[in-house]
């Protein structure tokens, strides 16, 4: 339900507890009565710094979710948004989609997911040859690679930078980003994909797109557009990547 301050549309937008970035680059992009009211899931172990310890950080994540959309709901928001991303990768395509609707049925409302935005993103651009990385372990990694090869998208590479916690996602510097850029990226690759939405990449995003001549999609840009454009407001950000400029 709009307010004062969403004048247009209130986003509930469920984020874990130890993320500090997808608030920042939703509020960044300045959209004229958007309102954003986070739901945040508590972890309380952030380590995930093998297979095994992103698997106990995905329980800490399942096991919250469900308190996190019930205090994003008492805001009475028009839209639910997921700020977080490897759930929503899990099970490839099938299994992204039973999520929504899980989410869907619990709460009579539109829902966005990181997966879905990357793949409405690509689709967009026209894009099928893609790199990715991510700030995950392995296990994490193959989910995300068995949901775009689902989708339809040739993956040329797909690397994870296995952050150690999930605080030392927002932590890594945009020279570590470009450097796994250039690692992944090749002649034959059409665009860049980023998960992760602890990372901070954005703006970052923006610019090697200009340097690289291909698209660079950051997932909090990718996941705010689909947001957008399914809720019917039209909107274009500059700074934050070509989707949310042109599309």
């Amino acid at each position: 339900m709009t307010n004062m301050v969403g004048t247009r549309a209130v986003f509930g937008v469920i984020v874990p507890s130890t993320n500090t970035v997808v608030e920042h680059d939703y509020w960044g992009a300045r959209i004229p009565g958007v309102a954003y009211r986070a739901g945040s899931m508590f972890i309380p172990d952030p380590v995930m710094s093998d297979d095994a310890g992103f698997q106990a950080l995905l329980g800490q994540i399942r096991a919250s979710i469900g308190t996190a959309v019930r205090d994003a709901l008492t805001a009475e928001p028009d839209r639910l948004v997921m700020g977080m991303s490897a759930e929503t990768f899990w099970g490839g395509v099938e299994g992204n989609a039973a999520f929504e609707q899980r989410l869907r049925d619990r709460t009579g409302l539109p829902v966005t997911t990181g997966a879905s935005s990357c793949r409405a993103a690509l689709r967009e651009l026209g894009c099928r040859r893609i790199a990715v990385f991510s700030p995950y372990q392995p296990i994490a990694d193959r989910e995300v690679g068995r949901f775009f090869t689902e989708a339809g998208f040739d993956v040329a590479a797909i690397t994870g930078l296995r952050c150690p916690t999930a605080m030392h996602i927002a932590r890594v510097p945009g020279d570590r980003l470009r450097d796994v850029v250039a690692e992944i990226d090749g002649p034959d690759v059409e665009a860049i994909v980023q998960v992760g939405t602890n990372l901070s990449f954005v703006a970052l995003a923006d610019r090697l797109e200009e340097e690289l001549g291909k698209p660079v999609i950051a997932i909090n840009a990718a996941t705010l557009w689909f947001a957008l454009r399914d809720h019917g407001i039209p909107d274009r950000v500059c700074g934050a990547g070509s989707l949310l400029r042109d599309h």
